[in-house]
């Protein structure tokens, strides 16, 4: 019989010896999780001596863990904005990334938006966020992924948001209805390219949908269409706030003028690298 600390330990070896980073910290999750433990309550029982049957719980996990499935898909859900959102292989997990572009948003916006668009929603990060840090917003989320809407809508209804967020299967803008406008336009779309795609980790790589990753043109594909199109969807001082790549500022800073933005900012990410592009139209 082995207790909890020392299976802890083991399973910390093991995950590390298996390429995962963090490993103890997914260690101290996947345990928790069986346990039905949040992770701090771990510490006050590491003597405790767990049973065969407990064992039995944890070990798939650890298993899955190993063949570097994400935490998130094993624990079904994750963190973000303040919200639990769930998770699974329908749709990226949330990543960093998009919770501080959600963030920047929020800043950057003196007044409620009345309207807002999440294009490529995913499994509805974005678009609920901002419905609940904005209960007056009417927001409308947007994938050309059939299962990446059913899962916006299951987060939708989990967290009491279904009858604020309206969600359209759609290839970006085009099955909007011809009269829709929107005081802000916020998008994490595909945006790695093939190459970028190839050398990312087993956890995206693999698990991620690659329609939702990938793009063609050296990542701009999706990207061009956005800014060339959201000034027709934009009201007027309408906001078009974007995650991107690394190193596709200066082709997209362009873009957004020749399609009329008045104004645009790029912005870095927490590691300082070129990540957010936010354009104001006229």
């Amino acid at each position: 019989m082995s207790s909890l600390l020392e299976i802890i330990k083991k399973t910390t070896d093991y995950l590390g010896g298996r390429g995962v980073e963090s490993p103890r910290l997914n260690a101290e999750h996947l345990i928790g999780h069986a346990l039905g433990l949040k992770r701090m309550a771990l510490y006050l029982q590491f003597e405790r001596v767990l049973t065969e049957a407990e064992l039995e719980t944890i070990r798939p996990m650890v298993r899955r863990r190993a063949q570097r499935e994400p935490l998130q898909h094993i624990l079904g859900e994750t963190d973000f904005f303040g919200l639990k959102l769930k998770t699974d292989r329908r749709a990226l997990i949330p990543r960093p990334e998009t919770e501080l572009l959600v963030e920047l948003v929020t800043q950057l916006l003196s007044a409620a938006p009345a309207t807002v668009l999440d294009l490529g929603t995913g499994g509805g990060a974005i678009a609920l966020a901002l419905a609940r840090h904005w209960p007056a917003a009417r927001v409308t989320a947007v994938d050309a992924s059939d299962d990446a809407l059913a899962l916006a809508g299951e987060n939708a209804t989990a967290l009491g948001l279904a009858e604020r967020v309206t969600l359209l299967r759609s290839d970006w803008c085009a099955a909007l209805p011809a009269e829709a406008r929107f005081d802000l336009i916020v998008s994490n779309p595909p945006y790695l390219s093939a190459a970028e795609t190839a050398a990312a980790t087993p956890e995206v790589r693999d698990f991620d949908p690659s329609a939702a990753l990938t793009a063609a043109e050296d990542g701009l594909a999706d990207l061009r269409v956005i800014v060339a199109t959201a000034p027709t969807w934009l009201n007027a001082g309408g906001l078009l706030a974007l995650e991107t790549g690394i190193a596709q500022h200066p082709a997209l800073l362009r873009l957004a003028t020749e399609a009329g933005f008045i104004r645009t900012e790029s912005r870095q990410d927490l590691t300082g690298r070129d990540r957010f592009i936010f354009a104001w139209r006229t």
